[in-house]
């Protein structure tokens, strides 16, 4: 007899901790349903679209774009001068009327070592540079004079 009771005691404790696990089973939260995370979407999506032109944007919207352009150029090779530069920026649809650019040779006649040309976009520039550094551009505000560019600037007069 006292082994029944002892095994009942044994069973009971089981018994009640199975129920109860079996009802609070159900007060648990199922799990999320799986969401698209950002690392998913970005991994799932086309690539990016190229940078385009926006004419009625500021500088900044435009410099992915300006940027694009201009190394694509430095890439191709050639003539890597002022004029070049702005040639290549009118063709790829920038008003020539908005432009400045510094000039090809220094005052005793020699290579400039570096170009600046920009973009007015109504009270935003942007600049780029190239030369011996490289490539470079960046956005700023337009000037007290209403340019872009400080110092000498060559006529865009072609």
């Amino acid at each position: 007899m006292r082994r029944r009771v002892t095994t009942r005691r044994a069973v009971v404790p089981t018994v009640v901790f199975a129920t109860m696990a079996v009802a609070l089973a159900g007060c648990v939260p199922a799990a999320p349903a799986p969401t698209k995370t950002a690392a998913a979407t970005r991994s799932a999506s086309p690539t990016p679209a190229a940078p385009t032109i926006d004419l009625v944007g500021t500088a900044g919207q435009n410099q992915a774009y300006f940027d694009a352009v201009n190394q694509k150029f430095i890439a191709v090779g050639g003539d890597l001068s002022g004029r070049p530069f702005i040639d290549e920026l009118v063709k790829a649809g920038y008003p020539k009327t908005n432009m400045e650019v510094t000039p090809d040779r220094t005052s005793v006649n020699l290579a400039a070592d570096n170009i600046q040309f920009s973009i007015r976009f109504g009270t935003t520039c942007l600049i780029g540079q190239y030369g011996n550094i490289g490539y470079s551009s960046t956005v700023t505000k337009v000037l007290g004079t209403g340019r872009c560019l400080v110092g000498t600037t060559r006529p865009i007069d072609w």
